[in-house]
């Protein structure tokens, strides 16, 4: 159990997409800022596979520091993941699936100065903060950690499925400011909560016992879109797909944008992405424990054959009794989660001139073929803040095809290389993104993986003509 508890939090999805943001020839880009301007007259992305997201990195030891083949004992190797970890590492999952979008311009016939999107995607986000305490707990017994407190609320857990359908608006108000909004309506597949978890246990010399287990607690999970799929005339997977339509607990939120051309060369942009919330009414299933408890443990001695009990027996009696030590209460209250909230913030340089035979005066910095930057991205989570920051160069190869590089340092790595390219073939768009290069020789020894990728069919403007 504890290997698989280490082996687990070695692994995390991060909701940072550092490739994709500023990525105006993807209309992907515009999830990361409802302000971006993106080029062209309208879109549609390919049905299920406009885009798909995955991450993977890390926080602390590898899957190759307890695996890897170099004669060191195993349960040597278990001690040092244990001891290079803390009650802030954590594994997490994010992956995204665009179901289906679009957008389109608006304005004028010589200025397009707004711009509509919209879209249905599923997403889903866990995280599972690393329980140091039970882990050195487990790894080491209380034999030896007499009247050492070892803390229960380093357990946190967030899960969460859902489908968000989203409506986007952006204004271009002069020539140097771009304002954007997106609505969003979330749909709860199924959720589990227990981030506010609090107590600790002990063990102290005992009077009627060598030792007693102190428990004093206060630990809850909240549930929702779980307990009602065991009915007897439930499909677990027709009522997964008619949640995608809200029919699942429904929340409300919102995405905040703006891009300011501080020159012709010089822009700075950011974003507010995903404040909300959901509140959960159906399929409830909570369940909390709360009180002091006090465990008088094991009775060393075996009873004698003339007692009449088994060895069964015994056992069978010690853990009724330890099951009924604690009182769990149930209940079906109804509760409201948060999103997450995400920040991003960049600053970019546009450079080399491209000369044109002809005039193109609405091309989005088409007069330079390259930009280089800095982006900034923060994240809310039940511990902390995550926090990366990014220095990247984009260029424009041809007409038809663009790429970026990214250089990336956060609690993962600090040296992440990420490239991506996007490409048209006629009106259809494809584009493919990952970073971490430089580690992709050892996958198990990897602080962190990323892959994006999409199909869009992208009607460009007609003055490109």
């Amino acid at each position: 159990m504890l290997c698989f508890i280490v082996v687990s939090c070695n692994f995390l999805f991060s909701q940072n997409k550092q490739i994709l943001y500023g990525f105006s020839d993807v209309p992907q880009s515009l999830l990361l800022n409802p302000a971006k301007q993106l080029d062209n007259d309208w879109y549609f992305g390919i049905p299920l596979l406009s885009h798909i997201h995955a991450k993977v990195g890390i926080t602390g030891s590898t899957v190759y520091d307890i695996f890897a083949d170099d004669n060191v004992n195993f349960n040597t190797k278990i001690r040092n993941a244990v001891d290079n970890m803390g009650s802030n590492d954590f594994y997490s999952v994010n992956q995204q699936l665009e179901i289906f979008s679009g957008g389109f311009s608006l304005g004028s016939s010589y200025e397009k100065d707004k711009y509509i999107s919209f879209g249905l995607y599923q997403e889903l986000d866990f995280i599972f903060y690393f329980p140091k305490d039970l882990a050195i707990l487990a790894l080491e017994g209380n034999q030896n950690n007499i009247n050492r407190p070892f803390r229960t609320n380093q357990v946190r857990l967030a899960a969460e499925a859902l489908s968000v359908w989203h409506v986007g608006y952006s204004k271009k108000l002069n020539d140097k400011l771009t304002v954007g909004l997106r609505g969003k309506i979330y749909s709860s597949l199924a959720n589990v909560n227990s981030t506010k978890n609090k107590g600790r246990f002990v063990t102290v010399p005992g009077q009627s016992n060598f030792y007693d287990h102190i428990f004093d607690v206060d630990l809850e999970a909240r549930t929702s879109g779980i307990a009602n799929l065991d009915g007897d005339n439930v499909d677990p997977g027709r009522e997964m797909i008619r949640r995608v339509f809200f029919g699942g607990n429904l929340g409300l939120g919102f995405d905040v944008g703006f891009t300011h051309k501080i020159n012709k060369q010089w822009t700075f942009d950011g974003s507010l992405l995903d404040v909300g919330f959901i509140r959960h009414t159906k399929g409830i299933e909570n369940h909390e424990i709360k009180g002091n408890y006090t465990f008088e443990g094991i009775n060393p001695l075996f009873p004698n054959s003339g007692s009449g009990q088994s060895a069964e027996d015994y056992w069978n009696e010690i853990e009724e009794n330890f099951e009924g030590l604690f009182e769990v209460d149930s209940t079906t209250t109804k509760y409201t989660t948060w999103r997450p909230v995400k920040l991003n913030t960049s600053l970019n340089y546009a450079f080399g001139k491209e000369t044109f035979e002809e005039c193109n005066c609405t091309q989005d910095e088409g007069q330079y073929l390259n930009r280089a930057g800095l982006q900034l991205f923060a994240m809310t989570r039940p511990n902390k803040p995550i926090m990366a920051l990014t220095a990247y160069y984009y260029r424009r190869l041809f007409d038809n095809l663009q790429v970026k590089a990214t250089y990336t340092v956060d609690s993962f790595s600090a040296y992440n290389i990420g490239l991506g390219m996007s490409a048209n073939l006629g009106g259809l768009n494809f584009y493919v993104m990952a970073d971490n290069f430089l580690q992709l020789e050892n996958i198990y020894d990897t602080q962190s993986v990323s892959l994006q990728l999409g199909f869009n069919y992208i009607f460009k403007k007609k003055d490109e003509d």
